[in-house]
């Protein structure tokens, strides 16, 4: 599975002008091996305000109460996942959808006690994902986890996982050949906006030291610097380029990379 590339897309995924399904598609005929994580946290936002439900963020983190994690457990790995499931296999790909808790994919604890039913990855049995990819599958993954670990007994079986850091965990659990996020931005920029095309490790912990990089920002920045361990850059790159993911397979994508010092 070293050839594997980690894909990790959001809501500009879904736009109706959008490349990268049909760029998944493209890279999977190419004979690319793919897993694809995604997020969905705008539509979360609307399914939450429709049910009278607030949201608050603690560092870049969507803070999780019961109610929260029903509608984020039927937006997320129903609606969500299977729009992009049905967008890939509508244009000629073969993709499955999944969540985290099938298979115990993504097995995990509660990550801070403040952020409520928000869980933290402390294991990835990638045995479903090695499964799908050999059977020429492209898994995509909804950012929910098992939790089975440290779990009271009145406490829920799912927890909401950062889908940046699921994307970085599945990278690193494959070692995986690649690591790129799709964003709504054109990559990480410094404190003017501008944007910084290479970041050493230690600039990159310097960046979220200063609160430079903030909100959504951050959970990327950790899971690059996470993947570091088994590769040795992870790229953050403008998902709202024409064919950005295709580019940037190519070598020709701009965006950040993140690189080991």
């Amino acid at each position: 599975m070293s050839k594997v590339i980690v894909v990790k897309i959001g809501g500009v995924a879904l736009g109706s002008s959008d490349t990268t399904m049909e760029d998944l598609v493209c890279l999977q005929k190419q004979g690319r091996s793919l897993v694809v994580v995604h997020g969905g946290g705008q539509q979360l936002t609307g399914w939450l305000s429709r049910q009278g439900i607030s949201t608050r963020f603690v560092h870049g983190k969507r803070v999780t109460d019961e109610a929260t994690l029903e509608v984020a457990a039927a937006v997320l790995a129903g609606l969500t996942n299977k729009e992009i499931v049905a967008a890939l296999n509508n244009r000629g790909g073969r993709a499955i959808g999944l969540s985290g808790v099938d298979g115990a994919l993504l097995q995990s604890k509660i990550e801070d006690i403040e952020l409520g039913y928000v869980g933290e990855v402390v294991k990835v049995d990638t045995a479903i994902l090695e499964t799908l990819l050999a059977a020429g599958y492209i898994p995509v993954i909804a950012p929910l986890g098992l939790h089975s670990a440290d779990r009271p007994a009145e406490a829920p079986p799912i927890l909401n996982i950062n889908a940046d850091s699921v994307a970085g965990e599945i990278a690193v659990a494959m070692r995986a050949a690649g690591l790129i996020f799709l964003t709504d931005v054109a990559g990480v920029v410094d404190r003017s906006g501008k944007l910084l095309p290479r970041l050493s490790t230690h600039e990159a912990k310097a960046l979220l030291a200063s609160g430079v990089a903030a909100g959504g920002m951050i959970p990327k920045i950790q899971a690059c610097l996470r993947t570091l361990a088994t590769m040795p850059t992870a790229r953050i790159i403008d998902g709202r380029v024409s064919h950005a993911l295709l580019r940037e397979v190519e070598g020709r994508g701009g965006g950040t990379t993140i690189y080991k010092d």
